[in-house]
């Protein structure tokens, strides 16, 4: 570990996206070898580093493989050091830095598991819908259509459609209008019996 850490301490701070991008991918693997311990005194300091990386592909390696940290440190450990980095990077002022952790949430959600996805970044989620960018809400539309391919039809009746029923009669027209992308998202991965059922009859509310 002396040889080790040193080393990957200075390609974290390498200049070349590329390696930073190569380091992301693996550095996580260390986690096994190393510890817990070491893996939180030594390796998660870096791992957030890499998730604050400018660069998209580095910090989607590092969320790509955070699985392996969990099954090291635990969630809660893991809820505690990256996810406070992961929401502050979602609500980050400048809306490409926002839309690349939309485009990762899909990942994200598969490494953490539907409980742990409920509890901490559900909100979130819901909350790019009425973003004010446009480019962020079709992005949130798409990003929910995936989560339910992930998480099913059941978790979306009952975490998903409720919550986008009630932006129907919100006083923002643009927020209403999202609420019919969305219907249109969702309608082809969830029955059209369910579709109907929940909203059906608000269509023309939502005009």
């Amino acid at each position: 570990m002396p040889n080790i850490l040193p080393a990957v301490k200075e390609l974290v701070c390498d200049t070349n996206q590329h390696v930073k991008a190569a380091l992301a991918s693996v550095i996580m693997g260390l986690s096994p070898i190393m510890g817990k311990d070491n893996t939180i005194q030594h390796l998660l300091p870096l791992f957030l580093i890499l998730l604050k990386d400018e660069h998209s592909d580095v910090r989607l390696n590092i969320i790509s493989n955070l699985d392996s940290v969990n099954k090291v440190i635990g969630i809660h450990q893991l809820s505690q050091s990256l996810l406070p980095a992961i929401v502050e990077l979602a609500e980050d002022p400048k809306w490409r830095v926002r839309l690349a952790i939309i485009e990762h949430m899909p990942l994200l959600a598969e490494q953490l598991g539907v409980e742990f996805f409920d509890e901490k970044l559900n909100a979130l989620c819901m909350s790019w819908l009425v973003d004010g960018v446009f480019a962020i809400r079709s992005a949130a539309t798409a990003n929910l259509k995936k989560l339910v391919s992930i998480f099913g039809l059941e978790w979306a009746q009952s975490q998903i459609i409720t919550k986008v029923l009630l932006m129907a009669r919100d006083t923002n027209y643009l927020h209403r209008m999202t609420t019919l992308f969305a219907i249109n998202v969702l309608a082809d991965v969830c029955p059209p019996e369910v579709i109907t059922k929940f909203y059906g009859p608000r269509y023309c509310r939502a005009g």
